[in-house]
């Protein structure tokens, strides 16, 4: 799998303040998030969820080859297994979930599974991230704009209320595409501000660059 726009810009966006002292990331794919975050924080513990053993096996790959292997480590489950045997708790949880629907059947199986929505509904994804997170803590998501609403709902039904809403475009003439919210255990006014990513094509906006230049080697 290759990186993706969305993972970067989730794991550049997520805010992180410095009570956070451990992160999971659902859905890990190759690790890409959680090195992000673990290139950001000084959080101790860092644990990635992947499904797929493709992706599983590069993501701990590319944990041991990182410069902060010894804080990121990899679990080889469904998010519903690891929710009934982990016990522990964590301070902020980020997913990049899959919600390819149409695009299943023209994917090979492994990348399909990664990336399509029935191998880890909203529904699902909330009410386990609910059981895994502490009351104090946060949790960060990127999600199709379209279904924003349709998330929110869900996940106020399991007591998670946005706390700020980034709506993302690929370029100032089209319409909004992704949206990334951060969710807490409390009601507030959430900060609701929006991003363009290009001018034109391979011609960046200084917002995108800002945000996530520290990960690229050129951009």
């Amino acid at each position: 799998m290759k990186v993706g726009t969305d993972g970067v810009l989730l794991g550049a966006w997520a805010a992180i303040d410095s009570s956070v002292n451990s992160i999971l990331d659902i859905g890990t794919g190759t690790g890409l998030i959680a090195v992000q975050l673990a290139q950001r924080s000084d959080s101790e513990t860092i644990d990635a969820l992947e499904i797929e053993a493709g992706a599983f096996e590069q993501a701990v790959e590319n944990f041991e080859n990182s410069d902060w292997g010894d804080r990121l480590f990899c679990y080889h489950a469904s998010l519903e297994e690891f929710s009934d045997e982990i016990v522990d708790k964590y301070d902020l949880i980020v997913s990049n979930p899959p919600f390819f629907n149409n695009t299943y059947k023209e994917l090979e199986q492994n990348r399909a599974l990664a990336r399509h929505s029935e191998s880890l509904n909203f529904e699902e994804l909330l009410k386990n991230t609910t059981q895994l997170l502490f009351k104090s803590g946060s949790c960060a998501f990127i999600i199709p704009f379209k279904e924003e609403g349709h998330f929110l709902n869900i996940a106020a039904q399991n007591k998670l209320f946005p706390v700020r809403i980034t709506r993302v475009k690929g370029n100032i003439n089209t319409q909004f595409k992704r949206s990334l919210l951060q969710l807490k255990f409390i009601k507030s006014q959430p900060i609701i501000t929006e991003m363009v990513i290009e001018i034109e094509r391979h011609n960046y906006t200084e917002a995108y660059k800002k945000l996530v230049q520290q990960f690229y080697l050129k951009i």
